[in-house]
């Protein structure tokens, strides 16, 4: 249950971070679910990654679906993609993906970091 939490939080503060912030606004949005809910690492980055991809394919083909495709068949036939506008949607969710996923993963061992000595 913590899990499908983390993934749905991140994917909400993901886009309210995207109406207000730059794109690295994700990995803020992926850091503070995995700082807050106690999950293992692999769970932090998988709740990051899942959360971030599922946001970015869904927004990145809803707006390839509102014009018709014409500027992603043109990026598609720059980048080495054969011109396939579906893999252009899956490499910019990927890496979305993997920068919220990185930033989960920062986020569990944030939660997890020893306090320092207070002796001195």
């Amino acid at each position: 249950m913590k899990f499908i939490i983390s993934t749905l939080l991140t994917a909400l503060l993901g886009f309210v971070s995207g109406l207000y912030l730059p794109w690295w606004g994700i990995a803020l949005a992926a850091l503070i679910p995995s700082a807050v809910i106690h999950q293992g690492h692999g769970r932090s980055f998988l709740s990051g990654f899942l959360g971030i991809f599922i946001l970015w394919g869904a927004l990145s083909w809803w707006i390839d679906s509102k014009n018709n495709s014409i500027l992603s068949q043109k990026i598609a036939q720059i980048l080495p993609l054969g011109g396939s506008v579906f893999f252009l949607v899956l490499l910019t969710a990927f890496i979305g993906a993997l920068v919220a996923g990185l930033a989960g993963l920062a986020g569990s061992y944030l939660r997890r970091a020893p306090e320092p000595n207070q002796a001195i």
